[in-house]
């Protein structure tokens, strides 16, 4: 175990999640008001991405049910989940907002990943922000593009909804020093720490603080450190600093949600929505 995951006893981790598990999957409990989720520790909101559940049932109905088995209240949504529930419909886009918001879950942010490709119509670019509006979703995230800015800058600035960018390995210090974000101030950065650990040396700590007003959502998963291979690795036994992370966002007060991203292999006899619950778990304790 790393130095910065050194506050956060594994054993305690360990007991700790199985008891939000077992609390946390009670099916009963499940979509009931008395249920309703609360995962904001210290000031900071933990949430998790569509994509931790992959290896589970998917579709709008079975997702909720899955964050809501972690004991979370926030989610970044992939796209293809909301289209597969309400086509090209908006009501049925604002019906699944309601059904997440009455059962205590908020939609911060929709991945549409080809906003802003060249081959996208504008067209198709207008809907994929009214939806993410429609959802409650003050922003869409995609991966890094220079070109992608410059489409959609001028257009997120007109919708008031931003547009974050993610980071796979292709990421480093000087990143975000060039244009890309001069483009509008809607334009944004989904940072995933345990990517830029597993392509950097630096520490991802300077560049949140460096890039403190301009990062909307982090994705935290642990992965070893480049010199080290960049494995993943369950929280707490990687080099990333998921810990010190969580701290800066409580200390500085930023508003900066913070998205579990299960990536390391689900150990047998478990599965994503146990090992992701064990992950707010750890989240919880670093925020406490």
């Amino acid at each position: 175990m790393n130095s910065q995951a050194i506050s956060v006893s594994r054993r305690s981790f360990l007991g700790g999640a199985a008891a939000l598990g077992a609390a946390a999957l009670a099916p009963a409990k499940l979509f009931g008001a008395e249920a309703k989720p609360n995962s904001c520790f210290g000031g900071v909101q933990i949430g998790t991405i569509t994509y931790s559940f992959r290896s589970m049932p998917k579709g709008a109905e079975a997702v909720l049910q899955h964050v809501l088995g972690c004991g979370l209240s926030s989610i970044e949504l992939m796209g293809d989940v909301v289209e597969s529930f309400a086509g090209n419909d908006l009501e049925k886009v604002a019906a699944l907002k309601k059904m997440y918001a009455d059962a205590g879950v908020g939609i911060h942010i929709v991945k549409f990943g080809n906003i802003g490709d060249a081959k996208v119509t504008d067209e198709k670019i207008e809907y994929y922000f009214n939806v993410a509006k429609a959802l409650g979703a003050k922003a869409i995230t995609r991966e890094i593009s220079e070109e992608a800015a410059k489409r959609l800058g001028p257009l997120a600035d007109r919708h008031g909804v931003k547009v974050a960018f993610h980071n796979h390995t292709q990421i480093n210090a000087t990143t975000y020093d060039g244009a890309i974000l001069s483009y509008g101030k809607n334009l944004a950065i989904n940072l995933d720490i345990g990517h830029y650990v597993a392509a950097n040396a630096d520490c991802v700590l300077a560049l949140i603080e460096k890039y403190r007003d301009r990062i909307y959502s982090l994705h935290l998963k642990d992965r070893k450190s480049k010199a080290n291979g960049g494995a993943n690795m369950p929280f707490g036994e990687g080099d990333t600093p998921v810990v010190g992370a969580l701290q800066l966002l409580k200390k500085a007060k930023l508003p900066i949600f913070a998205d579990i991203e299960l990536e390391y292999k689900i150990p047998e006899g478990s599965d994503a929505v146990k090992e992701v619950a064990k992950c707010v778990q750890y989240c919880k304790q670093a925020l406490a």
